[in-house]
């Protein structure tokens, strides 16, 4: 059965180039002598990201492989204006991340419902000659071409936006660790890698207010190396406020588990350390207090570290405690996504892409041209109108 969760697609874009603007001379029994009044072009058709919160996965664009705007349409005379192209919006949901499908190198991202993020910029249209017409060139013979389209093969990337990640190796208890704590319904079962696909849950606290927790797949050794589906779906705690690392009472070591998991996160993005971090040790149903008290001497004391049972419901309180407190400490304040400062992702490298891109086959080279590269008139090609 094919997943309804897609969290990664690649598609070519183009802009619409702009119209060519028109060479008309006036010419009609009445007025012989009109002179010149050839329109301009319109303007190409832009595309454009915008942010939808009604969207939570990339599977409406799954299939889209090419999305392209219009193009301008061509000035007329009588200084007939050509038509604009109209522009493409691509809705995306919030936390999409762009790269450029040639190059890895990050283009943009889009954060909030309702953001707009100008991704090709439709060709400008060019003048007609009625624009030209001046005291010693009463009769211009020359109009601007449009500006040219533009062209990208962009990866859109989605990494869940959530406050609390759970991290944790597979049957650690993250998936009902959600369904108790919230409304979600992830599947649940007692065989590794139950979770495919990530899920988000709301958790409510005390006085109406409340957080989301993001569930993942399991973590293995190795899943920063592509081991399991661990690399696929690391990307989806990137962004979460709080970590919640999740390893099971009844595991031979939970000190030596929780330093794998971090490892793992290390490997795969260094900062990710950074985040706060919280260690529920779970499935502690069968755990008297003297073996909780032992248990908890062996772990790291920087470190807050909860005994939790989602099945009978021991300690989830606390966590919910212990979970609030992290989020709302001065130092873990949720910053503003600014377009100055908004991922360690600018220059990220999309290596483990190259494969695909390279089966895929490289693009032709695009050239731009910018708005403070217009050459002057006269390098312009010009054409005359039939109707001239």
């Amino acid at each position: 059965m094919e997943s309804n969760f897609v969290d990664y697609v690649k598609i070519l874009c183009r802009s619409g180039k702009g119209g060519r603007g028109s060479m008309h001379l006036k010419h009609v029994k009445y007025n012989p002598n009109g002179g010149p009044d050839g329109g301009d072009g319109g303007k190409g058709g832009s595309i454009i990201l915008r942010g939808n919160h009604n969207y939570w996965t990339l599977l409406h664009l799954k299939y889209e492989r090419h999305i392209f705007a219009e193009h301008g349409g061509n000035g007329g005379k009588d200084k007939c204006h050509g038509t604009d192209g109209k522009d493409v919006y691509i809705d995306v949901p919030c936390g999409t991340v762009v790269y450029n499908a040639e190059t890895g190198k990050y283009v943009c991202d889009v954060t909030y419902d309702g953001q707009e993020v100008l991704l090709l910029k439709g060709g400008r249209g060019g003048l007609g000659n009625f624009q030209f017409r001046s005291a010693t060139n009463q009769a211009p013979r020359y109009a601007q071409p449009g500006e040219p389209m533009q062209e990208m093969t962009i990866i859109l990337e989605l990494k869940l936006l959530a406050d609390v990640g759970l991290v944790g190796f597979p049957n650690a208890g993250k998936s009902t660790l959600v369904s108790a704590l919230s409304n979600a319904r992830p599947k649940i079962a007692n065989y590794p890698f139950t979770t495919m696909e990530p899920s988000l849950g709301i958790v409510g606290y005390r006085d109406n207010k409340s957080f989301v927790m993001a569930d993942i797949p399991g973590i293995i050794e190795g899943a920063s190396e592509g081991k399991g589906l661990g690399l696929r779906f690391l990307r989806h705690i990137e962004r979460n406020s709080l970590l919640l690392f999740m390893v099971p009472g009844d595991t031979d070591d939970i000190k030596r588990e929780y330093e794998i998991l971090l490892n793992e996160l290390k490997q795969f993005n260094p900062e990710m350390l950074d985040k706060h971090r919280v260690l529920a040790v779970t499935k502690c149903d069968l755990l008297d207090d003297e073996l909780i008290e032992m248990l908890r001497e062996t772990l790291p004391d920087d470190l807050s570290v909860v005994f939790i049972s989602a099945v009978t419901g021991f300690g989830l309180e606390e966590l919910k405690d212990v979970l609030w407190r992290e989020l709302n400490a001065e130092s873990n304040k949720l910053a503003a996504v600014t377009a100055e400062d908004t991922l360690v992702h600018r220059d990220k490298d999309m290596s483990r892409f190259a494969e695909e891109l390279a089966d895929e086959g490289e693009d032709e080279d695009i050239e731009y041209i910018d708005e403070d590269e217009i050459e002057d008139l006269e390098d312009f090609e010009y054409e005359e109108d039939e109707d001239a």
